[in-house]
C-alpha cells in the first residue's frame, strides 16, 4: 500500500487580505465548487499520493480557502449576502517529474458570480520537493496551500474580480 500525504489546513494570505480590503465591499458568501476534471494524485508513483484534504475534495478546499480569505477580509456573510460565488477547478495538476527537484501544480479555477459574471484564471505554482531522486511527498501536499494561495491571489488581483463581487 503506498503512503498518503495530506495538504496542510489552508491559512488566509496577508496580500490576498489586502487586495480583498481595497475592493471596499463586502457581504460576499461562497457556495459550492466543483471540479470538471480528473486528477492524478501519484507523487512519483512509487513515493505515494497526495490524499484530498478532507470529504470535500481538493475543490472543496479551494471552496474553504475562498471562505477564509473573505472572513480575514471582513467581507464574508452567509446570512444576508449581496453575491454568492461559486467555482469551477477546471483543471488541476500536479508535476513531481519536471526534474530532480522541481515540482508544480497547476490550477485552472472559474469563479461564478451570483449577479451572471464569471472569470477564470490558471495559476502555474514551481517549488523545490526535495534533493533527491525521491521527493518529499509531504513537502508536495503542503505546497498545495501555497498553490491555492497564489491562485486565489491571481483571481481576486484580476480585473474582472470587482465585477464578481459587485451586486
Amino acid at each position: 500500500m503506498q503512503p498518503h500525504y495530506t495538504p496542510q489546513q489552508y491559512s488566509a494570505f496577508e496580500e490576498n487580505t489586502q487586495l480583498l480590503k481595497k475592493l471596499g465591499v463586502g457581504k460576499i458568501n461562497v457556495g459550492p465548487f466543483t471540479k470538471t476534471a480528473e486528477f492524478d494524485n501519484s507523487c512519483r508513483v512509487v513515493s505515494g499520493v497526495v490524499e484530498k484534504p478532507d470529504s470535500t475534495g481538493f475543490e472543496g478546499y479551494i471552496q474553504t480557502a475562498l471562505i477564509a480569505e473573505l472572513k480575514r477580509a471582513d467581507m464574508f456573510d452567509d446570512k444576508t449576502p449581496k453575491i454568492t460565488l461559486t467555482g469551477d477547478v477546471e483543471s488541476l495538476s500536479l508535476s513531481t517529474w519536471r526534474n530532480i527537484e522541481l515540482s508544480s501544480w497547476d490550477i485552472r479555477v472559474r469563479l461564478n458570480s451570483s449577479n451572471g459574471q464569471s472569470v477564470a484564471i490558471t495559476q502555474h505554482y514551481d517549488f523545490n520537493a526535495g534533493h533527491s531522486f525521491l521527493p518529499d511527498c509531504q513537502q508536495i501536499a503542503d505546497h498545495y496551500m501555497y498553490a491555492v494561495q497564489k491562485t486565489l491571489g491571481k483571481l481576486i488581483d484580476a480585473p474582472e474580480f470587482e465585477s464578481l463581487v459587485t451586486p
